[in-house]
């Protein structure tokens, strides 16, 4: 649980880049990305009418005007948009990020989505205090930020940047509700009761069975995600089962430690809080059990 911005500048950004086509814009940011001497975020979420954010393409509703028609001084150069809009749940660590990409329809009444890049500053990028003190998110106000427009096919990019998402997050679940079961066995081990370890229990060993079932399952269709080339079935397969999985580990890892579990100085409450945080990301595990059902049904049908 490492808090770096990996997953927003290592797989959110780049794979927008990759997935652009854009290849100058590649060339100048790929390299600094690759090496960690640039932080990337993807601007992408917003909070649509009808309730708290989303991640749905069809809730996006940040617009972006040309910069020709906007009556304002010239942008910077290669500056051919101006966006404005406000984003949700920038995964960008605790400081404004040196890259910055975002969503945005293009034409008035909701055009299509387009990805770009801020070549200005934003109206206002704040890092938002939250539950998971391990990822920092941030808020982004746009308005009328100058931007360049890598690519008009935003859509299918921002359909291929969820599925990689999901796939990473699934892997980084697993590895945390694995490490989550491991300190969990050791305490097992380490604590006494009526003078023998409590791990000797068979109502504690049925416990930590089925942890260690969960962890299971979840590495299985974590690797499936990985392996499987163009397949958002099994990306949201993943997504669905490994949030849940790993939120039900840390909330075994808390009962099981007993008192010492829901101390502050323990780091149990830090896996439960990422566990519950994580799962919100990108989707809902019901949301992507949607996702699935959705896409089962279209490859039936087919």
């Amino acid at each position: 649980m490492s808090p770096v911005p990996y997953l927003g500048s290592a797989v959110l950004t780049v794979r927008a880049l990759l997935e652009s086509g854009d290849r100058e814009a590649c060339a100048r940011h790929l390299p600094g990305l690759a090496e960690g001497t640039v932080v990337g975020a993807l601007a992408w979420a917003e909070d649509p009418p009808a309730g708290p954010g989303s991640w749905e393409a069809g809730d996006l509703a940040a617009r972006a005007e040309p910069a020709a028609h906007a009556g304002r001084a010239a942008p910077p150069a290669g500056s051919d948009w101006l966006l404005t809009g406000t984003k949700r749940y920038v995964l960008a660590g605790p400081a404004e990020p040196a890259l910055l990409l975002a969503f945005a329809r293009t034409g008035n009444g909701g055009g299509g989505l387009g990805l770009f890049e801020l070549t200005g500053p934003p109206a206002d990028f704040t890092v938002r205090s939250t539950m998971d003190r391990t990822r920092p998110l941030a808020e982004l106000t746009l308005d009328r930020t100058p931007a360049r427009l890598l690519s008009a096919d935003g859509a299918r990019i921002l359909a291929r940047v969820r599925d990689a998402a999901c796939t990473a997050l699934a892997a980084e679940q697993t590895g945390e509700a694995g490490r989550a079961l491991e300190l969990t066995v050791r305490y097992a081990m380490d604590r006494m009761q009526f003078g023998r370890p409590i791990g000797s229990f068979q109502a504690v060993k049925h416990r930590l069975a089925d942890m260690y079932t969960a962890v299971e399952t979840a590495r299985s269709l974590a690797l499936a995600a990985a392996a499987a080339e163009d397949r958002p079935e099994a990306a949201a397969a993943a997504a669905s089962a490994c949030s849940e999985a790993f939120a039900y580990v840390a909330g075994e890892m808390i009962q099981l430690h007993g008192g010492i579990g829901i101390t502050w100085e323990h780091e149990a409450h830090e896996f439960f809080k990422r566990a519950h945080g994580s799962a919100q990301l990108f989707g809902t595990p019901a949301t992507h059990r949607k996702r699935l059902g959705s896409v089962l049904e279209f490859l039936s049908a087919g």
